[in-house]
């Protein structure tokens, strides 16, 4: 793979190419993407759902929103940093072809501002009870009647996929989706394959997959377009882009930093545990009298929090760059901070979450809910719209019906489509939302 052609600036829709040197520096098209990705319907929804404590009334824990917006950030560091030395080992990208350090920060910032929008409501369990429901609940009916992989895009649903349906997917009057750049596009895709096989090897790229049967063709268009090396001959299974180990880094960053300050402010684990084992990330860094001198536990916390997510970028950067020959042929086969020096004292605070935050009562008792509201929603939804389909709707199918949205198809010959369609609005509703059709249904309420 090569930067030239990684770095496309052509919109998913496009028919031309389009080159840096010709681009507005007031407004670029990597930063036309990020303003595209604010201003649509599914960001916005990000604002109820899960992070880690579902339906938090709390004015501090984090939403998939704050999330977002936090990973976005620190992935604009990550991709500024890494775009600089890149473009002092690559030079004629910037005096050939006009690219600038900033560029890679808006691609990377982009993409991760992106890399949750597709999440079902009720944070991962939101997937696990939409797959479960085709694996061993009413959805297993339909298995004789799909492919193995689209079964298996059911039994797994997996909201990687699903954003990159939600960025792509065309509909009348928005061909194209959202019209990202192919850059964008590249970068966000962390799993660049299909549902199966499944996990066919170790590489990161293999850990989840990225693309649903849907849009299989689209997104052999942007692996070709950025010459991403294919990874398999029957299957499709592509190398990643590399910002995409970025993405991911950010991503990897902000929850282990930042949900662990969570638990911490929500009082589920004790203050002394972040002098504990941050100090071990920061040490070169930390001045304990700034410490100190801090009055509350949560001024406390975040002089921590800034200095780990600041110690943990500098060190992703140097593993990027260390392997950036391996990344760009494919091989680099883990993720950044799995190389990380800090990997031990990483792990030490992911630990430490699962026991305190991930596993709490709070958690689990609000999962528990999440999995029922999602199997009703799918279980009517789907009923009434394969029983529109075959002329056999009942008058409660036609009033359900009558609540779903026009901008998805419900109705395509294929039931497949037909299936994904529902799972892809009920992953669209917020948590209050999912909660709330539910009550309508169920008839708590009018």
């Amino acid at each position: 793979m090569n930067w030239e052609q990684l770095l496309s600036l052509k919109r998913y829709g496009d028919t031309n190419k389009r080159l840096r040197q010709e681009q507005d520096e007031t407004r670029l098209g990597f930063e036309v993407d990020y303003d595209r990705i604010i201003f649509s319907q599914e960001f916005r929804s990000l604002q109820d759902k899960t992070q880690v404590i579902p339906l938090s009334k709390t004015d501090f824990v984090h939403t998939r929103l704050t999330h977002s917006l936090e990973v976005s950030v620190v992935g604009r560091s990550l991709g500024r940093q890494v775009g600089q030395k890149v473009l002092n080992k690559h030079p004629h990208l910037q005096s050939v072809h006009g690219y600038q350090a900033n560029d890679f920060g808006a691609i990377v910032a982009t993409a991760a501002l992106a890399h949750d929008i597709g999440n079902p409501p009720f944070g991962h369990s939101g997937e696990k009870s939409i797959g479960e429901f085709f694996k061993s609940g009413l959805g297993k009916q339909y298995k004789d009647q799909l492919t193995d992989k689209e079964y298996q895009d059911l039994c797994d649903f997996e909201g990687n996929a699903n954003g990159f349906k939600i960025l792509t997917q065309s509909r009348a009057g928005r061909e194209g989706g959202l019209r990202l750049s192919y850059a964008t596009l590249g970068a966000f895709t962390k799993y660049p394959k299909e549902s199966l096989p499944k996990k066919p090897t170790q590489h990161i790229a293999d850990k989840k997959y990225g693309v649903f049967q849907s849009e299989k063709d689209a997104f052999k268009d942007i692996a070709n377009e950025l010459g991403l090396t294919k990874r398999s001959d029957t299957h499709i299974s592509y190398a990643r882009h590399p910002l995409a180990y970025l993405v991911e880094a950010a991503d990897d960053i902000c929850y282990t930093i930042i949900d662990f300050e969570d638990g911490i402010n929500l009082g589920l684990i004790p203050e002394e545990f972040a002098l504990e084992y941050l100090s071990k990330v920061i040490r070169d860094n930390i001045k304990p009298e700034n410490y100190y001198a801090l009055a509350t536990r949560e001024d406390r916390i975040g002089y921590l929090r800034a200095l780990a997510i600041g110690a943990l970028i500098k060190d992703a950067v140097n593993v990027f760059m260390k392997n950036e020959d391996a990344i760009l042929s494919g091989t680099f086969s883990s993720a950044l901070l799995d190389k990380s020096k800090f990997e031990a004292q990483i792990k030490d605070i992911i630990k430490i979450s699962v026991e305190n935050i991930y596993q709490s009562e709070e958690v689990v008792d609000k999962e528990i809910a999440g999995y029922q509201i999602i199997n009703k929603l799918l279980t009517v939804y789907t009923a009434a719209v394969n029983h529109n389909f075959n002329g056999t709707a009942s008058n409660y199918d036609k009033l359900i019906l009558k609540r779903l949205p026009e901008t998805i198809n419900f109705n395509a010959p294929n039931l497949y489509e037909r299936l994904l369609a529902v799972c892809h609005y009920v992953s669209l509703l917020s948590d209050s939302k999912a909660i709330q059709n539910f009550k309508k249904i169920e008839g708590v309420t009018f």
